[in-house]
């Protein structure tokens, strides 16, 4: 892999996936800029991540605060190299049918999965435009391209954000700017067991097992901007 990223920026990377991706890039000595909204969890995992590289963490909701998340970031190390776009909204738990899913709850799952993703990626644009080469990489899933009942808000969510990472790539092209979407596959994550309460999920992978797939999104600049699914990065067991 050719590492030229310094600085990543990571949401809803105090737990699961986004820790995980977190962990690896900081092994590698790459500068964090990490957000959640969960204050205890986010501080835990900075500490952790210090002994290893610089970190910036800030606490804010995505949907609300990207501009304080991605100013943060910039004043401690000037520029952003890769964006992952991890943090998620599931919505209401036990997962509403579409005919009983309130507007006003798929308003906040799209804000945080459509809308906060687009709005980071604006505004690390400017950076990564200059530098003449970036990476933005959005986390999807299979709901976006299977009709699961219940999850007719989420996978709508990231079926737009699929569509959004493929035309954002195709104007970013020549650039040196790659634009990404990943479905890491299930998981044994505190998402999928908000989705699914009482369902036995200890057979699926852990997010550690699935992290190396996304930072090898993040720095192999020979992986062009695509639709990836995560098992497909892994080396085979």
């Amino acid at each position: 892999m050719s590492l030229t990223v310094k600085t990543a920026l990571i949401t809803g990377a105090s737990r699961g996936l986004g820790y995980e991706v977190a962990r690896v890039l900081a092994r590698e000595r790459v500068n964090l800029v990490l957000t959640a909204r969960g204050r205890p969890a986010l501080e835990a995992a900075a500490r952790e991540l210090r002994g290893h590289t610089e970190v910036v963490a800030v606490c804010a909701d995505v949907g609300e605060d990207a501009e304080r998340i991605v100013a943060a970031g910039l004043e401690r190390f000037a520029r952003i190299d890769a964006l992952l776009n991890n943090a998620s909204e599931l919505g209401p738990t036990p997962l509403p049918p579409l005919a009983r899913l309130a507007w006003r709850e798929l308003e906040r799952i799209l804000r945080v999965n459509v809308l906060a993703p687009l709005h980071l990626a604006q505004l690390v644009l400017p950076g990564m435009l200059a530098a003449g080469g970036g990476v933005i990489v959005n986390v999807s899933s299979d709901a976006a391209v299977n009709a699961y009942p219940g999850w007719g808000g989420y996978g709508a969510s990231k079926a737009a954000l699929d569509h959004l990472s493929r035309v954002l790539a195709k104007e970013l092209e020549g650039t040196g700017i790659r634009v990404l979407a990943v479905d890491p596959g299930d998981m044994d994550t505190q998402m999928h067991r908000d989705a699914a309460p009482g369902e036995d999920l200890s057979a699926l992978p852990k997010p550690a097992a699935i992290a190396p797939a996304i930072v090898r999104l993040l720095l192999d600049q020979t992986l062009p901007a695509r639709r990836y699914q995560a098992a497909g990065l892994l080396p085979a067991r």
